[in-house]
């Protein structure tokens, strides 16, 4: 029987298990023991954290996978290359793991390239490093190396700049941050797969948030409302920056913004999936394109397939913050039972304590008929 290897068990890792397990592998997890629905799921559950390379790597090698893959999670990229690589399956380089999973090192790589990029430095909490006199503010403060809203701060002025270090920095894993100048706009995002240095473009995504200063997702929506112009003139700009990146075998997740004049910019870019269900779920849903399969089929060598599953069709998720959200998600699945696609498991005790995409109550997917 064929195997693969999945790191994390989330409700976001369950999609990829649940399709591995319906595409005939055997699913051996690895995560953290603390419950998450992928330890009752996959075929084996390992105790073992993610960030555990070389214990993972080590059982790996008795297991023998056809694959190793795992959908959004920057964190979980970064074992799956290192395991990846070490078996001899497909991957993205190592080499260049740190401008993939480290935002200072990812823009540095994009200016090196020719990628268009804002102003930005790297920090520390000492005040020695804090030379921002070149940016121009509005500045974004975030650690340069963690995903999903964390320690994010928009400032106005210098006064507000300690602060924000601070709160970026308590995040990070290296206890640094990025400063950058901020690019103006409405959000979007890329979605994309990539096979032997091959790009292929799969939807964009328009994204919306909570705003300044922490800019936390509050729902997605595919597909974007970007013209077909737009979306042209893009698509060259996230394919040079994938190759600066080193992107060659995994999927990708490029944030952007456009302004009103059509100007865009480069936020960021994940050498994986997106998450909040919009690579394990939108994709799909509004393109037809198996998405969740095409990482399999990537992770175990497989020709990639572009045959489409099912009818696209609008759709969008919304995420629960309150319990006035979780009443209005209550309601619209009570008026509209027909345009529910999923609904997830709320977590309401975080009720008032959401600080980034982490700690959110829960979320709905729902069909946009009549948008």
């Amino acid at each position: 029987m064929k195997k693969l290897v999945v790191i994390g068990a989330n409700d976001f890792q369950n999609q990829l298990i649940l399709k591995a397990k319906s595409l005939g592998y055997e699913t051996h997890v690895f995560a953290w023991a603390d419950g998450a629905v992928g330890e009752k799921t996959a075929d084996y559950f390992y105790p073992i954290s993610i960030v555990e390379k070389d214990q993972i790597l080590e059982k790996c090698r008795e297991i023998k996978p056809d694959g190793v893959c795992s959908i959004a999670s920057d964190l979980a990229a970064i074992t799956v290359d290192y395991v990846s690589e070490n078996l001899g399956l497909p991957c993205n380089s190592t080499k260049t793991t740190p401008i993939r999973t480290n935002k200072y090192a990812m823009r540095e790589a994009m200016k090196k390239a020719g990628v268009a990029t804002p102003g930005f430095i790297k920090v520390t909490t000492d005040p020695e490093t804090w030379k921002i006199d070149d940016l121009k503010f509005p500045l974004i403060v975030k650690p340069t190396d963690r995903s999903g809203s964390r320690g994010i701060t928009k400032i106005f002025e210098k006064s507000e700049l300690k602060d924000a270090v601070e709160y970026a920095t308590k995040d990070s894993f290296e206890k640094s941050a990025i400063i950058e100048e901020f690019i103006d706009g409405d959000e979007y995002s890329c979605e994309c797969i990539s096979q032997n240095g091959e790009h292929h473009f799969l939807a964009f995504t328009k994204k919306y948030t909570t705003g300044s200063p922490n800019f936390i997702e509050t729902g997605h929506a595919e597909p974007s409302d970007l013209s077909p112009e737009l979306q042209e003139k893009i698509k060259p700009m996230i394919f040079k920056a994938l190759d600066a990146l080193d992107i060659k075998n995994s999927a990708s997740h490029s944030e952007f913004k456009v302004d009103k004049s059509g100007n865009f910019g480069i936020i960021e870019i994940g050498g994986r999936m997106g998450g909040d269900c919009i690579g394990s779920d939108l994709v799909e849903l509004s393109t037809g394109y198996d998405f969740v399969k095409m990482v399999i089929d990537v992770a175990a060598g497989n020709k990639l397939d572009f045959t489409k599953t099912r009818t696209p069709e609008k759709v969008a998720i919304k995420f629960v913050f309150t319990k006035e959200d979780l009443d209005e998600c209550n309601k619209f699945a009570k008026e509209h039972p027909e345009r529910i696609i999923r609904i997830s498991e709320m977590e309401t005790e975080n009720f008032g304590k959401t600080t980034d995409s982490g700690s959110r109550i829960g979320y709905y997917i729902y069909k946009r008929e009549g948008e």
